[in-house]
């Protein structure tokens, strides 16, 4: 499957800014979208391919760091570079706790904005990939019956055809054949492979108890 493109998002107030930093991205081949206030990136619609948010640390109405704070509280994970005219140490520290890339003070380098922006692509891009791998996931999972979906859990714990058997009263014979649907339907090559999609599975809250004993 070909991945969309890339896009780099650019909020900045200033017009010559947000003109001069498209101009570069293009130098690159880099696709971006400038705007000039953090509503109009809200009602922006995302491309499906990784991202990233150049972002000025001082906005009409609310600041970046305060934005930085809200998408944190919301869950949604976006790399930010903040670049700023204004910036101090204590600023810059509270932008790099809250997970930014980069905090770079105007003028900065092209050079370091580039690997910024490289950077934090490269962190959403591997954040797609986790996204669109834990969804494959859900999928095969969703095909499994609920018997098999328990004699799964079992076996990433370790235990063994008999222990299962004896837990929830089957015959070794059908756990194992529940055991061998399980594999296949899941598509995993090994037991190890099963245990780390249980281990994925379960920090997404649809499979309890999947750590290994």
């Amino acid at each position: 499957m070909t991945e969309v493109r890339p896009t780099v998002f650019i909020v900045d107030d200033d017009p010559d800014i947000r003109d001069a930093l498209q101009a570069l991205l293009r130098t690159v081949g880099l696709e971006s979208r400038a705007m000039e206030s953090l509503p109009e990136f809200l009602k922006s619609e995302f491309p499906g391919g990784p991202i990233c948010l150049v972002l000025d640390v001082r906005l009409p109405g609310r600041s970046g760091l305060d934005f930085q704070r809200e998408l944190a509280a919301a869950n949604v994970n976006v790399p930010i570079i903040f670049i700023t005219g204004h910036g101090d140490v204590p600023m810059s520290v509270q932008a790099m706790k809250g997970g930014a890339i980069e905090f770079l003070t105007k003028p900065f380098r092209d050079q370091d904005l580039l690997d910024a922006i490289q950077l934090g692509l490269e962190r959403d891009r591997a954040r797609c990939e986790s996204e669109r791998e834990l969804s494959g996931l859900r999928e095969r999972f969703a095909t499994l019956t609920p018997r098999e979906r328990e004699v799964m859990q079992q076996v990433v714990t370790g235990r063994l055809n008999k222990q299962i058997a004896g837990d929830i009263g089957i015959s070794e014979m059908t756990v194992k054949i529940h055991r061998g649907n399980v594999m296949r339907k899941m598509q995993a090559p090994s037991l190890p492979d099963l245990a780390r999609m249980a281990d994925k599975l379960s920090a997404a809250g649809l499979l309890k108890n999947a750590q290994k004993a």
